[in-house]
């Protein structure tokens, strides 16, 4: 069968390439065509465009590079219809996906399955009515959006598991050497993972380092590089500075962490699952309005995903208007050491238990290939 994919950032590539390698699993004969990145790539197929030219996020920044993305969005729609694949997956994106999908399903090309469904529990909610027209298959990776979707919106999902608990799982049973080498001290690392796109990491990066910097006489201060990402970029905030920069070893990073300051996403859930203790920093635009309207618009009371699949403030958000070097201090000093520290461990343990022990790429592609084959058709539910 014919598969056309689409990732749009970092983490997206990460989860559709395992997702393409299930597949294949399944499917001997898949062909795949995608917009993604290097992951992806690995997997075969035809890369169409790289995410990197696709991630713009804010409302400047969109605007300023509108007709690059309109651009983009014409020519993936064009090549799908040429294409006439089997089927178009979606990861995540939801801001080009969802308008992807509603063009596949007026012009009745192919079914659309969404892996990695749009967050709009947290903001957007009336995208569900996007999503019921558009997509025929919805695949969740977090455990509490089955109530969301099917009990409130009435709209049946599969929960397949959690790829990341997969990827962390994968990652701790082999062996890797240690990221120190000759020339590190043996000091402990605090780990600053300032997310994987070009604003995030000018928002957020200047305020996290100065607030670590506090403790670098004790601590080495070490900065996961995003994937797409130049160090070029990088210099400019770490000039000056003694934090070390280190690309395309996240979780070798994770993995000797003693403590981390995480931008909001993926990253606090792969941190919560390597057991280091972290303070989740996101840096707004007009912070005080900003504060305001989080508390008056956001539709859940966290942010993070740690605290949304514990349901409980298991670490601490500092966002918007709480966003300030001297919160980030504070609250980077209580998890360093003593009670705070170990009760945020203990509550780790039950993440990891919410997120259970599914194989979400191996489940989403035994599911999907199922569908796609007339001859078996299973029934449209949540596995557990």
């Amino acid at each position: 069968m014919k598969y056309y994919l689409i990732a749009g950032e970092a983490s997206g590539d990460l989860h559709a390439s395992r997702l393409m390698f299930a597949l294949k699993e399944q499917d001997s004969e898949a062909e795949f065509r995608f917009i993604g990145g290097d992951l992806m790539a690995t997997a075969g197929g035809t890369m169409v465009k790289h995410y990197s030219e696709l991630a713009y996020m804010g409302f400047v920044p969109v605007l300023l590079h509108l007709p690059t993305i309109l651009s983009n969005m014409k020519r993936c729609k064009q090549d799908i219809t040429t294409w006439q694949p089997d089927v178009v997956i979606l990861v995540d994106y939801p801001g080009f996906n969802l308008d992807i999908a509603k063009y596949i399903k007026k012009h009745h090309i192919c079914p659309v399955y969404y892996y990695i469904s749009p967050k709009i529990w947290a903001w957007k909610e009336y995208r569900i009515k996007n999503i019921k027209r558009d997509v025929d298959e919805l695949f969740s990776i977090l455990p509490f959006e089955v109530d969301f979707f099917e009990k409130k919106h009435h709209y049946p999902i599969h929960y397949v598991g959690n790829p990341t608990a997969d990827e962390v799982k994968e990652w701790r049973l082999s062996p890797s050497p240690s990221l120190k080498g000759g020339e590190w001290s043996d000091k402990p690392i605090i780990a600053l993972l300032a997310g994987s796109r070009r604003q995030e990491i000018k928002d957020n990066l200047p305020t996290m380092i100065r607030a670590a910097q506090k403790y670098e006489d004790k601590y080495e201060l070490v900065l996961a590089g995003a994937p797409s990402i130049d160090d070029a970029y990088y210099e400019k905030f770490l000039e000056g500075t003694n934090v070390r920069l280190v690309k395309n070893q996240t979780y070798q990073l994770l993995s000797e962490a003693h403590a981390a300051l995480v931008t909001s996403g993926t990253a606090t859930l792969e941190t919560a699952l390597f057991g280091v203790p972290q303070v989740v920093c996101y840096e707004t635009p007009l912070p005080q309005l900003i504060g305001w309207l989080r508390k008056k618009i956001l539709k859940v009371k966290y942010i993070s995903l740690v605290n949304l699949v514990a349901d409980c403030e298991v670490v601490r958000e500092l966002v918007a208007d709480t966003f300030t070097q001297a919160n980030i201090e504070h609250e980077l000093e209580k998890i360093l050491d003593g009670p705070a520290r170990q009760q945020m461990l203990d509550d780790y343990q039950e993440v990891w238990q919410r997120l259970g022990k599914e194989k979400a790429p191996v489940n989403a592609a035994k599911i999907m290939t199922s569908l796609l084959r007339p001859s078996v058709s299973p029934a449209k539910s949540q596995t557990n």
